[in-house]
C-alpha cells in the first residue's frame, strides 16, 4: 500500500518559519515528480510547489515565490517544504502529492494520483 506521511505543521505566528516533510512507503518515487498542495476552509485545493525526479527543476505558486522552497533526498525518500516569511493567508491543510511523471514536473493536481492526508498549518496576526 502506497502512503504518504506528511509531518511539520503546526501553529506559527505571522512572519515565522515552518518545515513540512513528507514521507513515503510501499513505493519509492525518487525517479517521479512530487509536489505540495495546500487547501484552505472554502477553497479549492491549490498548487503550491514541485520538483523534478533529480530535484535540479523546481517550480512554485507564483505567490510563494522567494518564501517557499521544496527539497527532495533521494536517500531518505522524502520531500521538504521550507516555508519563511508565512502570512495569515498561508494558514491551510498542506498535501504531499506523487506522481507518475519522469520528465520535469506539473503543477497540474491531476497529475497526481499519490495523496497524503494533510498537515494544518495556521498562521496567527
Amino acid at each position: 500500500q502506497v502512503r504518504l506521511i506528511e509531518s511539520g505543521g503546526g501553529l506559527v505566528q505571522a512572519g515565522g518559519s515552518l518545515r513540512l516533510s513528507c514521507a513515503t512507503s510501499g513505493r519509492t518515487f525518487t525517479n517521479n515528480a512530487m509536489a505540495w498542495f495546500r487547501q484552505a476552509p472554502g477553497k479549492e485545493r491549490e498548487f503550491v510547489a514541485t520538483i523534478s525526479r533529480s530535484g535540479t527543476s523546481t517550480y512554485y505558486a507564483e505567490s510563494l515565490r522567494g518564501r517557499f522552497a521544496i527539497s527532495r533526498d533521494a536517500t531518505k525518500n522524502t520531500v521538504s517544504l521550507q516555508m519563511n516569511s508565512l502570512k495569515p493567508e498561508d494558514t491551510a491543510v498542506y498535501y504531499c502529492a506523487a506522481s507518475d511523471i519522469t520528465t520535469g514536473w506539473s503543477s497540474l493536481k491531476e497529475e497526481y494520483h499519490y495523496w497524503g492526508q494533510g498537515t494544518q498549518v495556521t498562521v496567527s496576526s
